[in-house]
C-alpha cells in the first residue's frame, strides 16, 4: 500500500517531469522563432539590396544615349583612370542632362555607402570635378550620412542579434560606455569619422549594436566627413592632374584634419572644466 510519503515523491517527480517538458518546449520554440526571425532579417536585406540594384539599373537605362566607346566607363570607378574617364564623360552630358546625370550620381553614392562597398572616395573626388564647390561638398555629406544610415539599419536588422548572441559580455561593457558617454556621442561620432583611426564600414555596423540613437549617428555623420571630403572636393578641381587617390593627401591635408579633429573634441574638454570647476 502506497504510503502517503510516496504519494508525494511521486506527484512531485510527475510536476517535475512536466516542467522540464514544458522548458524544453519552450527552448525549442525560442529557436525557432530566433531562426524565423534571422531568416526574416536576411530576405529584408536581401529584398533592400536588389531594389537598390533595380534603382541603378533604371538611372543606366534612363541615362543619356551614349557611345559605345563611352558605355565601358558608366560604372563604380576603382582607380583614378576610371574617374578620370568617366568624369569627362559625365562632364560633357551634364550640360543637357544636368538632373539625370546629378541624380545618378546621388544614388550610386548611397548605394556603395549602404552596403560598405568600395569606390566612394573616387565618387567624391569625382563630385569636385562635376559640380560647384558647395553643392559637391553638400552632396557628399548628405549621401554620406543617408548612406551610412542605411547601413546603421542593416546592421540593426541582423549585426545586432549576432552580437549580442556571441558576444553578450563584451556587448553589455561597450553599451555601458556608451551610456555614460552619452552627452558626448555626437562629438565622438564627429572625431572618429574626420579621423582615420576606425574604418567608416566599421563604425556604420557597430553603432546600433553599441546603441548610438540614429540621429545623433546621422548627424555626426554628415558633419564629420565634410573636413575629408573637402580634402577629396578639392583634389576632384584638379582632376586630370591627379595620378592615383592618394595624390589627393598631402601635409597640408593631413594638418587641416588634425586641426578639424582636435577641435570636434574640445566641447568635452571645455565641458569637463566646466563640470569640474563648479563642483
Amino acid at each position: 500500500m502506497a504510503t502517503p510519503r510516496n504519494i508525494e515523491k511521486k506527484n512531485h517527480d510527475i510536476n517535475q517531469a512536466q516542467e522540464n517538458k514544458d522548458e524544453s518546449n519552450r527552448n525549442v520554440k525560442d529557436k525557432s522563432s530566433s531562426a524565423e526571425s534571422s531568416t526574416g532579417a536576411v530576405m529584408i536585406i536581401a529584398c533592400i539590396f536588389v531594389a537598390s540594384a533595380f534603382a541603378l539599373f533604371l538611372v543606366y537605362m534612363y541615362s543619356p544615349n551614349l557611345e559605345e566607346n563611352e558605355k565601358k566607363y558608366i560604372r563604380v570607378p576603382t582607380n583614378i583612370d576610371d574617374a578620370k574617364e568617366l568624369g569627362k564623360i559625365l562632364s560633357r552630358y551634364k550640360r543637357r542632362y544636368y538632373y539625370q546625370v546629378l541624380f545618378g550620381y546621388f544614388i550610386s553614392y548611397i548605394f556603395l555607402q549602404s552596403f560598405a562597398i568600395p569606390g566612394s572616395i573616387f565618387l567624391s573626388i569625382l563630385s569636385g570635378f562635376l559640380f560647384p564647390f558647395p553643392l559637391a561638398l553638400f552632396l557628399v555629406c548628405l549621401c554620406s550620412g543617408i548612406g551610412a544610415s542605411f547601413c546603421y539599419l542593416l546592421s540593426y536588422l541582423v549585426g545586432k542579434r549576432l552580437v549580442n548572441k556571441y558576444l553578450p559580455q563584451k556587448t553589455a561593457e561597450w553599451s555601458r560606455i556608451i551610456e555614460r558617454q552619452k552627452d558626448n556621442l555626437l562629438h565622438y561620432i564627429i572625431f572618429l569619422r574626420i579621423t582615420p583611426f576606425l574604418p567608416n564600414w566599421f563604425i556604420n555596423i557597430t553603432s546600433p549594436v553599441l546603441n548610438v540613437p540614429l540621429s545623433i549617428f546621422f548627424i555626426g555623420t554628415f558633419i564629420g566627413v565634410a573636413p575629408p571630403s573637402f580634402v577629396a572636393i578639392h583634389a576632384g578641381t584638379m582632376l586630370h592632374k591627379l595620378t592615383s587617390s592618394s595624390d589627393a593627401i598631402s601635409y597640408k591635408s593631413i594638418g587641416v584634419l588634425a586641426v578639424f579633429a582636435i577641435a570636434s573634441l574640445l566641447p568635452i574638454l571645455f565641458k569637463h572644466r566646466l563640470k569640474a570647476k563648479f563642483n
